[in-house]
C-alpha cells in the first residue's frame, strides 16, 4: 500500500518561503515519477513540479521556475518542494502524488497541507 504524507504548510507573508516534505512509503519509488500540484480555492488542480526518482531530472511549471525547487532523499524516502518569494495566488492546498515512469496519469496521492499566503 503506498502512502504519501505532507506536511511543511501554514501561512506566510508574500515574498516569504516554506519547504513542504513528502514521506513515501509502501514500495521501492525508484522507477516512479514524485509529483507537485496545487488546488486553490474553487479552482481545478494544477500541476507544480516533478522529480524523476532514479534520475533526479526536473521540471517546473513556468509560474513557479526559479522560485520553487523539488528535490529527494533517497535515504528517507521523502520529496521536497522548496517555495521562496510566494504569492498570494499559490494560496492552495498542495498535494504530492507518485506515478510509475510509464503512465502519465498519478495513481497516489497524500492528503495535502495547506499553504496560505498572506498580502
Amino acid at each position: 500500500q503506498v502512502q504519501l504524507v505532507e506536511s511543511g504548510g501554514g501561512l506566510v507573508q508574500a515574498g516569504e518561503s516554506l519547504r513542504l516534505s513528502c514521506a513515501a512509503s509502501g514500495r521501492t519509488f525508484s522507477s516512479y515519477v514524485m509529483g507537485w500540484f496545487l488546488q486553490a480555492p474553487g479552482k481545478e488542480r494544477e500541476f507544480v513540479a516533478r522529480i524523476s526518482w532514479s534520475s533526479g531530472s526536473t521540471y517546473y511549471a513556468d509560474s513557479v521556475k526559479g522560485r520553487f525547487t523539488i528535490s529527494k532523499d533517497n535515504a528517507k524516502n521523502t520529496v521536497f518542494l522548496q517555495m521562496d518569494s510566494l504569492k498570494p495566488e499559490e494560496t492552495a492546498v498542495y498535494y504530492c502524488a507518485a506515478r510509475t515512469r510509464a503512465t502519465v496519469e498519478y495513481a497516489y496521492w497524500g492528503q495535502g497541507t495547506q499553504v496560505t499566503v498572506s498580502s
